[in-house]
């Protein structure tokens, strides 16, 4: 067989399977960008609503969403990085790409939270989630009392009611027998 004819045996298969794989690549490498993006701008939202009047507040969160949006950049060019450096011949570990994406999230997470409008929205959201589980909680007491069943309230009541008639039965205990002590003697 001549040598061309073994190259072009070989380079069908391989021609395809290299079309394919940068098909593969591409779709993801788009998927990873969109996801980004969708998420950095959420955050920007989510801040950009929680900040509130302060321009010390808006001045921090644009200051952290720049460098979160670096760190991003920087995750994008090693991951291309990457990419030609597969392209070149070497041999790439497809966890370096999970691994370049795991560590921007991270970083981008600690730029985020560490901001003072961060601190403000969680505040915010604890605030509301507990004032909403305190009207969760009158509802079912509520609901309980209309049903005749006891509530929490109810059950704490009578718990303390049974405690106080312990105690006052303990006290006259303790004096009839001193009584009973005091006949005898």
């Amino acid at each position: 067989m001549s040598e061309s004819n073994q190259w072009s045996t070989f380079a069908g298969p391989w021609s395809e399977f290299l079309e394919e794989s940068n098909e593969a690549f591409t779709a993801s490498f788009r998927r990873t960008a969109e996801a980004q993006t969708a998420f950095a701008r959420s955050w920007f939202d989510a801040v950009e609503g929680s900040t509130g009047s302060s321009a010390e507040a808006v001045e921090e969160s644009i200051e952290a969403y720049t460098r979160m949006y670096v760190t991003w950049a920087t995750a994008m060019e090693d991951a291309l990085e990457r990419v030609s450096d597969s392209l070149e011949g070497e041999d790439v570990d497809p966890e370096d790409f999970r691994d370049i994406w795991l560590n921007a999230a991270n970083e981008s997470f600690k730029q985020v939270t560490s901001t003072s409008a961060f601190a403000g929205m969680t505040g915010r959201n604890v605030e509301e989630t507990m004032r909403l589980q305190r009207e969760f909680a009158d509802s079912v007491a509520m609901t309980l009392q209309t049903f005749g069943f006891a509530t929490r309230d109810d059950v704490r009541e009578v718990g303390e009611r049974l405690v106080e008639l312990e105690r006052r039965q303990h006290a006259i205990e303790s004096k009839l027998d001193r009584l009973i002590d005091d006949r005898d003697a």
